[in-house]
């Protein structure tokens, strides 16, 4: 056998495709480029990295990222990936989207593929505000925030994502912002190498239609960058819901972390289970059982 050939981890030059279309100084650039840095440090090939989106500003992901990758539709992103997780065991899949695309249009399979269990990182890039299409009121916008669709200021309460993911059954839940790359970084790693649906909200200013949304996080602008404390018990459900509740800026860090096993886990089993039935039948043979019991 032909000893293994050593691979040099991939440059940014390498996997980055075409040149970002996003507003100068929007948040989304952070995210892409500690995803390169991502890949870089875990030695991911070409053909190992998947990149999925929906639609949005942040959806344009795969775009930018030269390797296996798709733009899905609007809200969708979450059931194409998983029919790629439990087909392709042998890759990691990452979903990246923003809050409307998550928690509006998509949030029936934010909710499904989170309580199956799924096992793949979403990183949801929260801007709190429709930015592709001209600043209209988000699932995730404040209440007063004047938009083009709530010009008198938003009436309706917006959802907390944390909460929702910790009620859904996601068993990977963080928080990270944009302006702390360090932190994005580690929280991506941390999802990563989670066993079943890694979620990560990522607070990440749209400096064209909400700027100074975050300063309250962003200790260069006089916020404060509060981690989860370090006494804070991971496993304790009831302890994340809490933590997800505190007021704005809120906490950042891992709020809840659960083992259990995976939807790709338990769909493997069944799989190998019918596989042992027939076990040493020819393929006609399986067929004729087949339509026997049909009978």
């Amino acid at each position: 056998m032909p000893p293994a050939i050593e691979r040099k981890p991939l440059t940014k030059k390498e996997v980055a495709a075409d040149h970002p279309t996003w507003c100068p100084g929007c948040g989304d650039f952070s995210v892409l480029a500690l995803y390169f840095k991502l890949i870089e440090k875990r030695k991911m090939w070409h053909e190992k990295i998947t990149t999925i989106a929906g639609i949005g500003c942040s959806s344009r992901f795969p775009y930018f990222v030269q390797a296996h990758g798709v733009h899905f539709i609007h809200g969708r992103a979450l059931p194409f990936a998983t029919g790629i997780s439990l087909s392709r065991p042998d890759l990691h899949v990452f979903v990246f989207g923003g809050d409307g695309d998550a928690f509006s249009i998509g949030g029936n399979h934010f909710n499904h593929a989170a309580r199956k269990n799924v096992k793949l990182t979403y990183v949801v890039m929260d801007n709190w505000v429709y930015g592709l299409t001209k600043k209209q009121t988000s699932p995730t916008s404040p209440l007063g925030f004047k938009s083009k669709t709530d010009q008198w200021g938003a009436v309706d309460y917006p959802i907390n994502p944390m909460k929702q993911a910790i009620a859904a059954g996601a068993t990977f839940v963080a928080r990270t912002t944009s302006s702390n790359p360090n932190h994005v970084l580690q929280t991506m790693e941390a999802a990563m190498d989670h066993d079943g649906f890694g979620f990560v909200e990522c607070l990440s200013e749209c400096v064209e239609f909400y700027e100074g949304a975050f300063d309250a996080a962003n200790p260069r602008k006089g916020g404060v960058f509060r981690e989860v404390p370090k006494d804070h018990d991971p496993a304790d459900e009831l302890a994340a819901y809490r933590l997800a509740g505190a007021e704005f800026p809120g906490y950042f860090g891992i709020f809840y972390r659960a083992g259990k096993p995976t939807k790709n886990a338990k769909e493997a089993g069944i799989n190998q289970a019918a596989m042992d039935k027939v076990r040493g039948l020819k393929d006609w043979q399986i067929l004729q059982k087949n339509f026997e019991r049909m009978k």
